[in-house]
């Protein structure tokens, strides 16, 4: 039998013996009340009526007297009270001496006569009172044996249902969990032993065929794959660095919990879903997905709030592609989003930065200081010197000027490291930037007799730019080509309109850059192997991070012992 039907004929019986107890005592209740109530109203009013006419008859000397009308009114009521069999003869009676009283002389034989027949009337009352007693008291015991045995016989049905149904209920429960824990620890070979027709036998089975499938499952490839895909899911999970899995149509299909942490979301939210989809509302995604254009790899650190501060953190996509079996060529199924935390050396940086600038800073005082000493050595008031004090003097100030170059480039660096750098963007005359930027190494190319031509289309238009700042750039464009040019040789200065930038291009015909370094030249602190030149190795490094920061562009062109070019494009004015 099902434990449904069990469960029903148990509760159901119970139900109804429940309904047939309040039943019967509902009807047995009102039997008692209905003979309690024909007691105190029929018996007990008359007992009072009579009662009350015999005090009255006590009291009766006359026939006007008061008492004549106080009886008379309770023989009246006595009369409309009529219950119980030969109590009416005996009432009428008493109406008949009643009359007798008020048409003659009030006598002791007829006073005595009417006491006779109140005391007829009330013993009458009084043994109907007591049969009536009898009554509901038999009524009463009925009620109780009643109650007594169907409520014995739901205490006896409750009974059996409090033993016996949670046993029934618990005990393929308790061996079914044992089962289960016994799967769990991969022993598959657990069955369930339980098999009657009832809703746990239906159970058993399926559990048992479950069983059988697991084993044939642990059994097979498909688990140990499925297994080496946990293991890879849990070390990526355990991975300290935000990963982000995306498929061939940028779907996510695994993802760790260290970026859920700094994407916001949840696992259900995530797993399955279009990343573009996503990227709508997700600025840290959207992010995410954006692409280099054209062949720039530069990687720009991303800021984002995560663990209670701000983290750095560098992207690094990764593609994956694989060649399918019996296939030569590779193809893309998909790419990993790498997110490597440099919080720590970023942090590192910014101390370095900050020290750089502060020591820098300081210097520049004093480096002054000796400039300003070196110019009052030279003035004839001071007194006169030799030569070998003058070319001391000189090599000094070469020395302190170089100094001061240098402070003054890691100055500049630590400014755009810092963000700090303030750009007056501008609408700039082309012209004018490279002649500020060519009187200002005049000098320096006479003394290796070198010849700066200008090559410039007519009529260019004006440039958006920071005119300092990009004249700064042409004058370390220049140095460098006259420090690595060789004496009486040329240098060109090209100016030319393409497409909608201005091209601004130094062309020296000195020994030319390695095509190994090319890529490397405007890294910080960088210098070409091999090359004699004193200096920092910022100069061009600064010079990249002036022209980005105005929107423009800067570039290399080298071949070995043929020169270089180094040129800056920027964009037009327009109102």
């Amino acid at each position: 039998m099902k434990i449904k039907t069990k469960l029903n004929l148990g509760v159901g019986l119970l139900f109804f013996l429940i309904i047939i107890l309040s039943l019967l005592s509902t009807f047995h209740i009102y039997s008692i009340k209905r003979d309690t109530q024909n007691i105190l109203k029929a018996n007990y009013e008359t007992l009072e009526y009579s009662r009350n006419m015999l005090l009255a008859l006590d009291l009766i000397h006359d026939n006007n007297s008061k008492s004549m009308r106080f009886f008379e009114s309770n023989l009246n009521k006595q009369i409309a009270n009529i219950t119980e069999t030969g109590e009416d003869k005996e009432t009428f009676k008493l109406k008949e001496y009643y009359n007798q009283l008020q048409s003659q002389t009030v006598s002791d034989s007829l006073k005595y006569k009417i006491h006779q027949t109140i005391f007829r009337i009330m013993k009458l009352n009084m043994d109907a009172i007591k049969q009536k007693s009898d009554v509901a008291k038999r009524t009463s015991e009925t009620a109780t044996t009643w109650i007594v045995v169907i409520g014995t016989l739901c205490f006896l049905i409750a009974f059996n249902l409090l033993v016996n149904l949670p046993n029934n209920i618990a005990n393929p429960i308790k061996e079914l969990t044992a089962s289960i824990k016994e799967i769990a620890n991969k022993n598959y070979s657990e069955r369930v032993n339980f098999l009657d027709h009832n809703e746990y036998g239906d159970l058993a089975r399926s559990f048992n065929t479950m069983a059988e499938k697991l084993q044939e499952y642990h059994s097979s490839n498909l688990y140990k794959l499925s297994f080496e895909k946990k293991r890879l899911e849990t070390l990526i999970n355990k991975m300290h660095d935000p990963i982000i899995g995306l498929d061939s149509q940028e779907i996510i299909v695994f993802v760790n919990d260290t970026a859920l942490k700094i994407i916001g979301l949840k696992k259900e939210q995530v797993l399955g879903q279009s990343a573009t989809t996503l990227a709508v509302q997700n600025d840290l995604i959207r992010s995410l997905l954006k692409r280099e254009e054209g062949n720039q790899q530069k990687i720009v650190p991303i800021k984002i709030f995560a663990d209670g501060k701000e983290s750095y953190f560098e992207k690094e996509l990764v593609n994956i592609t694989i060649t399918p079996t019996g296939e030569t060529q590779t193809i893309s199924i998909g790419e990993v989003i790498i997110l490597r935390n440099i919080t720590v050396f970023k942090e590192l940086d910014f101390a370095k930065t900050n020290f750089i600038a502060t020591v820098s800073h300081e210097l520049k005082t004093p480096i002054s200081s000796i400039k300003l000493s070196l110019q009052l050595l030279e003035k004839e008031a001071t007194g006169a010197i030799n030569e070998e004090q003058k070319q001391l003097i000189e090599s000094i100030k070469e020395d302190s000027q170089r100094l001061l170059k240098i402070t003054g480039e890691l100055l500049d660096i630590s400014q755009l490291e810092t963000g700090n750098i303030h750009l007056n963007i501008e609408k700039s005359d082309p012209y004018q930037i490279v002649n500020y930027a060519i009187e200002a190494v005049k000098v320096q190319a006479e003394q290796k007799q070198i010849n700066i031509q200008v090559e410039a289309e007519a009529n260019l238009p004006f440039v958006k730019a920071d005119s300092e700042k990009t004249g700064w750039v042409l004058i370390n464009f220049l140095t460098n080509a006259i420090n690595y040019s060789s004496t009486q040789s040329q240098i060109i200065v090209k100016l030319h309109l393409e497409h909608d930038k201005v091209s601004f291009k130094v062309v020296d015909f000195g020994k030319g850059i390695d095509s190994r370094y090319k890529n490397k030249v405007f890294d910080k602190y960088f210098q070409i192997p091999g090359s004699n030149k004193s200096g920092t190795g910022l100069g061009l490094a600064i010079s990249k991070e002036f022209i980005e920061a105005q929107n423009g562009t800067i570039e290399v062109e080298s071949d070995l012992g043929l020169g270089s070019t180094f040129g800056i494009l920027m964009l037009t004015y327009s109102i």
